[in-house]
């Protein structure tokens, strides 16, 4: 009885006649690296294409989550969503929130307007950006109010929309 030698040290290949050769270019090549090591080729699973999420893919996000996501990333101070429905028919959700200055103020309305276009939102208007100490943003479903403290103190907006249940 003889010895076989290992699989990972196989030097000749044989083909359909059984006849031994030497393993030269011009024999069927290996299907992968592995196998040319003598260890069983793996089938492997296609890789996603580039720049392709496989996550399970979302619907369009509601813009109450994105304007208060939105004021979260800037850092906005005393935020306080009311939700309006039963009060008037002028929109669904009042959103106050406070800068500490007034180019605070200012950043964070503009970053509501991107975040709110890259989710496909478009706003309305948009009043008080050039003096920055109270900025109106209108999206219709929305209407955000970013003030300073002392202007949000003095008009207490939510005094006036507090029949509305705080959201």
């Amino acid at each position: 009885m003889t010895a076989k030698r290992p699989a990972t040290r196989r030097t000749t290949t044989t083909d359909a006649t059984s006849k031994p050769r030497a393993k030269t270019g011009s024999g069927p090549k290996p299907a992968a690296k592995s196998a040319a090591r003598g260890k069983p080729a793996r089938a492997r699973t296609p890789a996603p294409a580039a720049g392709r999420k496989t996550a399970r893919p979302r619907g369009k996000p509601d813009l109450r989550g994105v304007v208060l996501g939105a004021l979260a990333e800037l850092k906005a101070v005393d935020v306080r969503a009311l939700d309006v429905r039963g009060l008037t028919d002028i929109t669904d959700t009042m959103v106050m929130a406070s800068g500490t200055s007034d180019r605070h103020v200012k950043s964070i309305a503009d970053r509501v307007v991107q975040r709110c276009k890259e989710a496909g939102f478009r706003p309305y208007g948009m009043e008080g950006e050039r003096d920055g100490e109270w900025v109106l943003l209108d999206l219709q479903d929305v209407v955000l109010h970013v003030m300073l403290p002392r202007v949000r103190e003095f008009y207490a907006l939510e005094k006036l929309w507090e029949g509305g249940a705080a959201a």
